[in-house]
């Protein structure tokens, strides 16, 4: 073979190589894209609220779904509340196992208009924890969240009167001793 062919050879394997790379570490990448800008209404994690509010409010929808395979009942416990940007609040979601046999599911979440996300910030949340239900079993799961005073500075969301806080629970895969077991709520952060 030639010097030319090996070259050639070279380079068609190292973008090879390189683009399963890429494959691998596209989710992580596009994952945290997505946390820092709010793109595609992936909310913002906080650790606390702001010390302060602002006499807007907007109205926060609670949504709740259940991907199709999942033997669970999950809603809700108020459709939405109104609160002031800034303001603290502390909403509740109910997951019921309805099957006969522990089941292991993941809520995943997003909040619509996407273009909330950046300011919409949760700091407590059940979201992307697998966890373990019973038979038969309702557990009550909090959310805690707020949304930021700083909305009220950008222009684009001048139109925005509600939000809607969506979770989709979904049944969870791989081994059983990844899942955590929940008696009660405080078990969640």
């Amino acid at each position: 073979m030639n010097k030319r062919a090996k070259l050639t050879t070279w380079i068609i394997s190292g973008a090879a190589v390189g683009m399963l790379g890429l494959s691998f570490a596209a989710e992580p990448l596009y994952s945290t894209f997505c946390r820092m800008t709010g793109f595609g209404g992936t909310t913002q994690v906080a650790a606390e609220a702001p010390n302060y509010t602002l006499d807007r409010k907007v109205r926060v929808m609670f949504d709740a779904n259940v991907a199709p395979g999942a033997p669970l009942k999950f809603r809700a416990s108020q459709p939405f509340v109104d609160i002031k940007l800034g303001e603290k609040m502390m909403a509740f979601y109910e997951v019921t196992n309805t099957s006969s046999e522990p089941v292991r599911a993941m809520a995943s979440y997003n909040v619509a208009p996407d273009k909330v996300g950046l300011y919409f910030k949760k700091i407590e949340c059940f979201c992307f924890k697998e966890q373990t239900y019973e038979p038969g079993k309702t557990v009550t799961l909090p959310v805690v969240f707020f949304v930021d005073p700083d909305m009220a500075k950008d222009w684009q969301q001048d139109d925005v009167k509600g939000i809607t806080l969506s979770y989709t629970y979904f049944r969870a895969s791989g081994p059983q001793a990844s899942a955590a077991r929940l008696e009660d709520a405080s078990a969640v952060n």
